[in-house]
């Protein structure tokens, strides 16, 4: 799926064969030096890529092409490229027979141990050229998926863990050939047996892989694939992909609502718990907006015109959104891909390290002892555990986020989410609902129906919420807004237009100290009164000369206050930065139980508080409605932004809430802390499997079968750490919402 963003196109690509990181550093590497490519992330916990690339200069086809020549499978999400389920039906495949192959080489083992000597084994399966030929089958056909990926990494001067299967298998079959014309004992289980393991491993890492997978996301559970459209005065149910928007649908009772629109006609409950994480449906009647993905659960079906569908809904972006969040690295994911880049060639390296030091030192001479060592550390060694250790969390940690309505849109902010320690946070939209309303006006100078018609003229250039405010207030009043020209905007002051021949400001009282009116008696009087109530007072003025204010009221999010006793009681400072006047943000930030207020603060003073916060050592975030808080946002070291279904919203910051309640920080807080906590253990495992199994397979502690095997089930066990995360992230949500 492909996502238009300044000129250039985001693609979503499913990747399949990758064996470890180093694969996908690989396609990195290759796609990333393809003309007109800017950027690629590549995850292999997530079997995805994101690409962003400009679409004159390069193509979706010539980037899945780039991808194929280097052996693997690519296609867009929602595409026919394949599936994961495929895939996991070749390795199922692969390894039953190479299972079916190996037993008998594992039974004709039994009289090398003296433990075993009273096994019979049949004088078949003791035939060296049996042996032979079953082990040449393992190791030449089914095991020809290593060698192609082995070729297409070396020949990228890479190297990945095919290339340890390759290679040490290679070497365990080789000898036992030797050992078969030698007339020595035979060893062909060897190969077979971490073949076969090998593809064990990687059928339950992907299985696993998988579940976290659809635990993470499972956003194609929620999309519809028809809808009854309404043609022509009839029901008809068609296809998602041939409704258009503007045509109206049938949200049926307990059923998935299939686009965004809203809502012509009818009233029911509709369970948004997907976009909210809250399981009590809301009411929904005409005029309110539906999503595609949420249910409507009781009432009466509803007629729903169409305003997007598929990918162009809120759940097609935050689906796409996530899959991108999920294929960048965050800091720990970029380090242990640099030591991953380097592990393979190191792990080569000991392994004739170790042959030498048997051959040379232990037993000397001994090249059977000493090949038979190297080998066990060559397939002791495990890279994937470590590429696994980092990214397979952050996976199952955003899709987390994001059905409980968080957007993540860079791994690296989760990260750093854990450190917060400092949070400054704007007021209108953000503390409170963002939907103020016009209380009273004050006109030193005219009617206050003409001065309320001239600041809609002048507002209808803006988005600020006082502007849609002011108009609304214009239209319940009846009057004729005239249109405006010249419109410019002080971002966080005060906007002005010429309206009828005159030139229109409308501002805080800052705003209009800095163009030389001042308010006057009666204004001030007026404004002393409202905001001692807690209300804005913005004035007007015309023509350089204030001649009137308008107050207006802006209730606080009922969740406000418990979002910031909950942030305290993390240790999180809460600050309140506002470009209000003082008295209302004093009262605001009373209300919500915040004691450092900034009021009176234009967007480049927020801006030099968060670097000051910072430069005093505070890791900072900084929460906004993504309007005038854009530079805030961008200074902040974590940011979010209030949604609200819009897209400027869901582009801008760290992450997206997309309900607009603050207590989402603080669900978001409580995952970041657990999942860094499960990627800090997964590490230890990963690092303490690799210092322990290399040095005891390299003294003769494992034979070449064991270290194979181990090697195989060692990423099996970060995954399924990470699947604990999963449980765990479910039971911290819970107990919040208990709460």
């Amino acid at each position: 799926m492909g996502n238009k963003q300044d000129g250039a196109e985001w693609l979503d690509l499913r990747i399949q064969g990758m064996s470890c990181t180093a694969c996908a550093a690989r396609i990195e590497k290759v796609v990333g030096r393809m003309e007109g490519v800017t950027e690629i992330s590549v995850h292999y916990a997530a079997r995805s890529a994101n690409i962003r690339y400009a679409p004159h200069i390069a193509t979706t086809k010539g980037i899945v092409d780039a991808i194929t020549r280097l052996g693997f499978g690519a296609a867009p999400f929602g595409g026919h490229g394949g599936s994961d389920d495929n895939e996991q039906g070749a390795l199922l495949a692969r390894f039953l027979l190479a299972a079916l192959l190996t037993l008998p080489l594992l039974w004709a083992m039994a009289h090398h141990y003296s433990w075993l000597q009273n096994v019979p084994v049949p004088l078949l399966l003791q035939s060296p050229l049996l042996q032979f030929g079953l082990a040449a089958i393992v190791q030449f056909y089914i095991g020809m998926p290593f060698y192609f990926r082995a070729y297409y990494a070396l020949r990228e001067r890479s190297a990945n863990m095919d290339v340890l299967v390759a290679v040490g298998t290679t070497a365990a079959f080789g000898y036992s050939y030797y050992a078969m014309l030698a007339g020595l004992p035979l060893y062909f289980e060897t190969s077979a047996v971490v073949i076969s393991a090998v593809l064990l491993g990687k059928l339950l890492e992907a299985a696993a892989s998988e579940r976290v997978m659809r635990e993470s996301e499972g956003y194609a559970e929620l999309q519809s694939r028809d809808a009854v459209v309404v043609r022509s005065g009839s029901r008809q149910r068609i296809p998602l992909q041939q409704i258009e928007a503007g045509e109206q649908i049938i949200a049926e009772v307990e059923r998935l609502i299939p686009v965004d629109g809203y809502v012509v006609e009818g009233h029911a409950m509709v369970d948004e718990s997907f976009l909210t994480g809250e399981s009590m449906p809301v009411m929904k009647s005409e005029g309110d907006a539906v999503f595609a993905g949420t249910m409507v659960r009781g009432g009466a079906e509803l007629l729903v015109r169409v305003k997007a569908t598929q990918g162009d809904t809120l759940l097609g972006r935050i689906a796409a959104l996530t899959r991108q969040a999920q294929a960048t690295k965050s800091t720990i994911g970029r380090k242990v891909d640099r030591l991953a880049a380097i592990f393979v060639p190191v792990m080569i390296v000991l392994s004739l390290v170790t042959m030498l030091l048997w051959l040379l030192v232990l037993k000397p001479g001994d090249a059977a002892t000493a090949a038979v060592h190297a080998l066990a550390v060559l397939l002791a060694a495990c890279p994937c555990a470590l590429g696994l250790a980092a990214p397979i969390s952050l996976v199952l940690a955003s899709g987390k986020l994001a059905r409980r309505g968080i957007v993540l849109k860079e791994a690296g902010a989760l990260e750093r989410l854990a450190q917060l320690d400092t949070i400054v946070i704007d007021k209108t939209g953000t503390l409170t609902e963002g939907k103020p309303s016009l209380t009273g006006m004050s006109a030193s100078y005219g009617s206050a129906a003409s001065l309320l018609r001239a600041a809609a003229a002048v507002e209808a250039g803006s988005q600020h919420p006082y502007a849609d405010a002011t108009a609304e207030a214009a239209r319940l009043a009846g009057l004729t807004v005239p249109p405006a020209s010249a419109f410019r905007s002080s971002p966080g002051l005060g906007v002005e237009a010429i309206v009828e021949g005159k030139r229109v400001e409308v501002g805080s009282a800052r705003y209009g100290a800095g163009q030389g009116w001042e308010p006057g008696r009666t204004e001030q009087q007026f404004a002393s009164r409202q905001e001692a109530a807690g209300e804005t007072v913005i004035y007007i003025a015309i023509d350089g000369r204030c001649v009137g204010a308008m107050a207006f009221a802006d209730s606080l999010k009922r969740s406000s206050k418990e979002a910031v006793a909950a942030l305290q009681a993390e240790g999180v400072a809460v600050l309140l930065a506002t470009g209000d006047h003082s008295s209302p943000a004093a009262y605001a930030g009373k209300a919500a139980g915040i004691a450092e207020v900034h009021a009176s603060m234009t967007p480049h003073q927020k801006v030099e508080l968060i670097q000051r916060l910072q430069e005093e050592g505070h890791v900072v975030g900084m929460a906004g409605d993504g309007w005038n808080d854009a530079p805030a946002l961008a200074a902040a070291n974590i940011s979010f932004t209030m949604g609200g279904g819009t897209e400027a919203a869901l582009q801008a910051g760290h992450f997206t809430l997309v309900q607009a309640r603050l207590t989402g920080i603080v669900d978001a807080l409580h995952i970041s802390g657990l999942t860094l906590r499960n990627i800090r253990q997964n590490l230890a495992f990963a690092f303490l499997y690799n210092a322990v199994i290399i040095p005891f397979a390299a003294f003769g502690g494992l034979k070449p079968w064991m270290a194979g095997t181990a090697m195989a089930l060692s990423s099996i066990s970060v995954v399924g750490n990470a699947l604990r995360l999963g449980n765990q992230l479910r039971r911290a949500v819970e107990r919040r919402g208990a709460r």
